[in-house]
């Protein structure tokens, strides 16, 4: 068995960076596997904390200073362990961008962060090349492969130099400084960069800590992206904190899952409703109870999935949680206490939790629905703003409540039952997406007058929302729904990729001209053209 021991400030918040805890433990077991990719490579705890001071100190000689913000755009790997610890390591602020942005949506992340200097992986160059006529400030970017840069305006340097650099000697970053940027989408609006205090990311793996009882012979397999709080923070973050090994999966695979699992001595794991699904549907080979999986996370958790989980794979304990990349993971299930449907109880150390009337913030009876609010218990555990968006930062609290546009019910016991969206946002693949950035990309397209974005229940158990498109177009025009399609596949992440999509002679609007999103939610896509069904629009 590894000599572990989780890491000794994990109770005390002023000592919550996650640079601390990697140093400590890599004065403990220098030796150890932390990070190991199924693709093969492996990262001890001691490797780990001397790259980490070699990167923050080739950065220091780029004129990258604490407080910097540096984009992040790699793939689950070691390049991407490198990347963020030695820019948290250095005191600047990494953004971490999904992988799959283009267009508008880059655009704006890379415009509205400011980052001069950006790490990425070749593959994504061009990307990141046309989004800079929107985006002037980035002028460099270091690659962390083999490239040909053809764009005079990006310089571009191997992010591998950092290997020669002389090591880091300034001071640790503090709990209150920033460590991350992420960005959320939510009803209306480009995606807002959420500001990411060191105490509220180790805050996150605090929680995994302690809700799964992690101890020192567990391993955790990472299927989820490193660019989001729960592949990152949630579950790398929190093997750090108790010194165990991550196996991490550069892309998820529903059929590689349950080999994974059993070739690597998986003991926990995090999943999402629609991942979940995916591996549910797999065609059942054998037997599938012949591993170590002892624990799993499912966020949301549909009874159907608990039940499959825990009956056809054995697994003894599936939970769920509740929580925003603002606000943390302030509700998390229990070992031993399955609840299938409801997402936990309040983590009442470091959180508290209520259920309002989302118009005037009184209290629901028990039981009852309403939206769910959270305040923290700790300093710098929550996000410290919307980055360059201080009305934004401003909307999102009332009455010193964090109010996060969920909706639920809270019982006497603490016990929180998430019930549904109150924003009209869509969430699909595990992302939050806006219906505006949706719209301005297809509204694009010759031929359209207006268009509008919204969510549909996707039809799977677990399978969050797909994306209806109801488009008016030119009167003359010929545009057709194949058209579109084609458009909206070119200008959008894979992650928005829109399912329903209808052509309409006009919008429901209010009285003030103000397109009515719900109202087409609620009627449906009814007769729109459904692309998972029917291959090519007629």
């Amino acid at each position: 068995m590894p000599h572990t021991r989780p890491y000794s400030g994990i109770g005390d918040p002023t000592r919550w960076t996650l640079i601390k805890v990697l140093a400590e433990q890599a004065q403990h077991r220098p030796d150890e596997i932390w990070f190991q990719s199924t693709d093969g490579p492996t990262l001890t705890f001691g490797d780990a904390w001397r790259d980490a001071e070699r990167v923050a100190g080739h950065l220091a000689t780029l004129g990258i200073q604490p407080g910097d913000r540096v984009i992040v755009m790699l793939s689950n790997g070691i390049d991407f362990v490198h990347a963020w610890l030695g820019i948290g390591r250095l005191g600047a602020i990494a953004v971490l961008l999904n992988t799959e942005l283009r267009g508008r949506f880059l655009e704006h992340q890379i415009e509205n962060c400011g980052a001069a200097l950006a790490i990425v992986d070749p593959a994504l160059l061009p990307a990141v090349i046309a989004a800079l006529p929107k985006a002037p400030l980035l002028t460099r970017a270091l690659l962390t492969g083999a490239f040909t840069c053809a764009a005079a305006e990006l310089e571009c340097l191997p992010f591998h130099a950092w290997r020669e650099a002389p090591p880091i000697a300034g001071a640790q970053p503090r709990p209150q400084d920033p460590f991350c940027i992420m960005y959320t989408s939510g009803t209306s609006g480009p995606a807002k960069g959420v500001v990411m205090p060191h105490a509220h990311c180790t805050l996150f793996g605090v929680g995994t800590v302690k809700a799964f009882q992690l101890r020192p012979e567990d391993r955790y397999y990472i299927v989820l992206p490193l660019f989001h709080v729960n592949g990152l923070l949630m579950q790398l973050g929190g093997t750090l904190l108790a010194g165990i090994r991550a196996i991490v999966r550069p892309r998820f695979s529903a059929t590689a899952w349950l080999d994974d699992v059993r070739g690597f001595g998986a003991t926990v794991t995090n999943m999402l409703g629609t991942l979940s699904a995916f591996v549910i549907a797999q065609v059942p080979v054998g037997t599938q109870r012949d591993h170590s999986l002892r624990a799993l996370l499912n966020a949301p958790n549909p009874p159907e999935h608990e039940a499959a989980f825990r009956e056809r794979f054995g697994i003894r304990d599936v939970i769920s949680g509740f929580g925003m990349t603002e606000v943390n993971i302030p509700v998390w299930g229990r070992l031993g206490e399955a609840r299938p449907g409801a997402a936990g109880w309040v983590h009442g150390e470091h959180f508290e939790v209520c259920v309002a009337d989302p118009e005037t913030d009184e209290p629901r009876a028990p039981d009852e629905i309403g939206e769910i609010l959270v305040r923290p218990k700790v300093p710098f555990g929550f996000m410290a703003e919307y980055y360059g968006m201080p009305r934004k930062t401003v909307e999102a609290w009332r009455n010193l409540w964090f109010h996060t546009g969920d909706a639920g019910t809270l019982g006497e016991d603490g016990l929180l039952t998430f019930v549904d969206r109150i924003k009209d946002c869509i969430r699909r693949r595990g992302e939050n997406i806006s219906a505006t950035e949706v719209e301005s990309a297809i509204a694009t397209l010759a031929g359209v007058v207006e268009v509008a974005a919204c969510a549909v229940p996707s039809g799977r158990v677990g399978g969050e929302d797909e994306i209806l498109l109801s488009v008016v177009r030119e009167a003359e025009s010929e545009l057709t729904l194949a058209g579109i399609a084609v458009h909206a596949d070119a200008v959008l992440p894979r992650f928005a990729r829109v399912r329903f999509l209808e052509i309409v002679a006009e919008l429901p609007k209010t009285a003030t001209g103000k397109v009515q999103r719900a109202e087409i939610r609620r009627r449906g896509p009814g007769q729109a053209w459904d692309r998972d069904v029917q291959p090519a629009a007629e």
